[in-house]
């Protein structure tokens, strides 16, 4: 009998429950290596051979050391980071150990905001204009060239998390003077107004071979600073711009060079030109529960599908994308002033999914009608923010 394949599963964060589990179908041992914080976290501990506790993962070298002495009795075949922020951790200790996978600088790709703009504008994708805060003749420069008001962006953190909006030069500078040696770790960056879209894909041997393209019916931008309910759409085939918004999502997936896993982009459409133009890049299942509504939209769960994927490749073997269902679905969730929301009178047939989190509030609504699902999407959203929605000031930082 073979060896079962040994993955090191690196969270910073409490996710990636159905990656565990389908591995653990698969046949693999799995070690978990995560916070102490998140000891008491309902983890798929069935499915969980050993688990490591650290203090924090802000050290990388603390981080490396720790799996290096881990080594000394176990051999890992897979290291995978299920959030945002354990992707360049994890780079960072396959290229210690040498175990293959996405290595530092193609992680880069995935995390670093300037270093994805700067790839795709060599590939001559179109992203919005933008400077490094790095040097003060050059970012002039921009703010004589591009009109305000403009995004100031941490380079490596997910989402909206730390994006301020800059409506003047004094203002820009105020804000940069504060962050003193931290200032190189931004960029400004050109504010375009209009639709965002995500795509999720499945990538295998460099190319994609899933992918789901769905519309955010507010600008998560908006919800982090200033509240409401977050809601993402998918777009039937062929429906409006989702043809063009996954055609440049191909060309993004192959500029940043990721040979396989998942990938979470975004992107948004001007109001003013009607053009796409690329915002970010993540190698990772979409946050938020994403992954519910992708899954209700198309029967696949992209947690299960990665771990598939990933063992695929350890075993030689093929990967091939299940069938696929093309319905419409839609994702909502907000904070919630309950502790535990009651939504048993949201209850019309196309409820998928609920979610069971203290103080939060979400629901995926599928089915094959997408007039029917857009319909019922702005009536929850509505009674939604009425019966539920809870606001809380933006953090600065993860």
């Amino acid at each position: 009998m073979d060896k079962p394949i040994s993955v090191l599963v690196v969270a910073s964060y409490f996710k990636g429950n159905l990656f565990l589990e389908e591995c653990h179908r698969l046949g693999c041992k799995i070690y978990l290596l995560t916070k102490l914080s998140l000891k008491d976290e309902p983890w798929a501990r069935d499915c969980i051979d050993d688990t490591f506790y650290i203090p924090e993962f802000t050290d990388r070298n603390e981080v490396l050391n720790a799996v290096s002495y881990l080594a000394r009795t176990l051999v890992f075949d897979l290291i995978v980071p299920m959030d945002d922020f354990d992707v360049e951790m994890a780079a960072f200790i396959r290229e210690h150990l040498r175990i293959h996978g996405m290595g530092d600088t193609t992680a880069r790709y995935f995390r670093d905001k300037l270093a994805m703009r700067v790839q795709a504008r060599e590939e001559n994708i179109l992203c919005p204009r933008f400077v490094h805060v790095l040097n003060y003749d050059r970012i002039r420069e921009f703010m004589a060239e591009v009109p305000a008001p403009w995004f100031l962006k941490p380079r490596s953190e997910a989402g909206s998390i730390g994006i301020k909006k800059i409506s003047n030069p004094q203002e820009f500078w105020d804000t940069v003077d504060k962050l003193g040696d931290e200032q190189s770790h931004r960029l400004l960056e050109e504010y375009i107004p209009g639709s965002v879209y995500h795509v999720d894909s499945i990538v295998w041997n460099h190319k994609i071979v899933f992918t789901n393209v769905s519309r955010y019916v507010k600008p998560p931008f908006d919800i982090w600073n200033f509240g409401g309910v977050f809601c993402t759409q998918t777009l039937p085939e062929g429906y409006e711009e989702e043809p063009e918004v996954a055609e440049m999502n191909k060309r993004v997936v192959k500029a940043m060079k990721i040979q396989r896993g998942v990938t979470h982009a975004e992107f948004i459409r001007s109001v003013k030109d009607g053009q796409i133009y690329f915002l970010e890049i993540a190698a990772r299942v979409g946050g938020a529960r994403i992954d519910m509504m992708v899954e209700a939209a198309t029967g696949l769960n992209m947690w299960k599908e990665w771990a598939k994927l990933e063992v695929a490749y350890v075993r030689g073997e093929e990967y091939k994308v299940p069938k696929r269902r093309h319905d419409s679905a839609s994702l909502l969730v907000s904070l919630a002033r309950q502790a535990e929301p009651d939504t048993s009178a949201y209850n019309d047939p196309e409820v998928y999914w609920r979610m069971h989190k203290d103080h939060h509030v979400g629901m995926v609504l599928a089915g094959p009608d997408f007039e029917r699902i857009n319909s019922l999407t702005k009536e929850y959203l509505q009674r939604m923010a009425k019966d539920y929605m809870a606001v809380e000031p933006p953090t600065e930082n993860s």
